[in-house]
């Protein structure tokens, strides 16, 4: 069940502070931009992704983080046995996608996959 750190971090933001977030990353720190996922604004930072989720259902931003894993069947259920909460209904990830949502002792959402699982 090895897991290592993966290269997405999600951002959830309420809509009356999404496009503010969005320019403060782009303007004012001045990250370079991509939109390979539209509607959700990405921006490079280092080795990571750092992807900008609209949220209109939000009263606060969340960060959400991404573990890799060759086995998410194996490594979710080895979590599963220690006591860790799923949370598969905070987004669906599509029929067939290799991996599922989890959360850490701190509500912090973070999704086990494959890297190859979408």
């Amino acid at each position: 069940m090895a897991m290592t750190g993966g290269i997405n971090i999600a951002m959830k933001v309420p809509s009356h502070q999404y496009e503010a977030v969005v320019a403060f990353y782009r303007d004012t720190v001045g990250l370079e931009p991509f939109d390979e996922k539209a509607p959700a604004k990405g921006f490079i930072l280092g080795p990571n992704r750092l992807w900008i989720d609209e949220a209109p259902n939000f009263s606060q931003a969340e960060v959400w983080l991404e573990l890799f894993t060759d086995d998410h069947e194996a490594a979710l259920g080895g979590l599963a046995e220690k006591g860790v909460v799923r949370c598969d209904a905070v987004e669906d990830l599509g029929e067939g996608f290799r991996g599922g949502w989890i959360m850490n002792p701190a509500n912090i959402v973070h999704m086990v996959r494959t890297p190859d699982a979408w």
